[in-house]
């Protein structure tokens, strides 16, 4: 396996850029899952149809609305622009697109972990003076650890694997925002380049496998927990 400096950055950069969008989407995910899961109110299926669009969206859609939102005309754009804040084409802008993205994957797993919680748990909170902060605290994110786990996996291995959104909104620069999937896709356009190609996925489904190796071991070791 031949690995240049460069495939070397673009693996730590997707390692980078995975890590930061999950662990920025995990306090939002937490709280969408919560207003999805034990709150009714109007307006709610439009926010589900919403949460959940990015699943069907083609993500380099995802990355066109979102170059027109970040960029110089766009509202958001224009406002970080006059701060100096610099976006498009950044690791930064990789970070937007891989966790708006997977950020739906997040808030289902979530979710189905505070849908299988015993609600006679949180309503005897409840009678015994707990706040509603308190008892998500104390009831409700324990019980939904695994859920969270479960989502913040499968939102860091599709970050890993984010190309088209990426692509589109924070370009293909080596050294700066190429990740795995861009690096692979310029050595596979080069018929003398396979093997660098191949070394690259085999250190992809290497980094995926471990993942799902954290995650089965992390789900397990909080199931054990529960049982106690």
């Amino acid at each position: 396996m031949q690995l240049t400096p460069e495939d070397i950055t673009a693996i730590r950069l997707s390692l980078q850029i995975a890590l930061t969008a999950t662990l920025l989407s995990a306090p939002l995910g937490f709280a969408v899952a919560w207003l999805l899961s034990f709150k009714t109110f109007r307006g709610k299926i439009l926010l589900e149809v919403f949460i959940n669009l990015p699943l069907t969206l083609p993500p380099v859609v995802i990355g066109y609305f979102l170059l027109l939102m970040l960029g110089r005309n766009g509202w958001p754009g224009s406002l970080l622009n006059d701060a100096g804040i610099q976006l498009i084409f950044t690791w930064k802008a990789a970070v937007i697109a891989s966790a708006t993205v997977g950020f739906p994957l997040l808030v289902r797993s979530i979710r189905l972990g505070m849908d299988s919680i015993n609600r006679q748990l949180i309503q005897a909170a409840e009678s015994l003076g707990s706040s509603w902060f308190d008892t998500l605290i104390t009831v409700i994110l324990p019980l939904s650890l695994k859920g969270i786990l479960a989502g913040s996996s499968l939102m860091f291995a599709r970050s890993l694997g984010e190309f088209g959104a990426t692509i589109i909104v924070a370009g293909n620069i080596p050294g700066l925002t190429q990740t795995i999937p861009l690096a692979i896709y310029d050595y596979a356009s080069s018929p003398s380049s396979t093997a660098m190609a191949l070394s690259l996925c085999l250190v992809s489904v290497a980094i995926s496998v471990v993942v799902l190796f954290v995650h089965e071991y992390l789900a397990g070791t909080v199931e054990k927990r529960g049982e106690r």
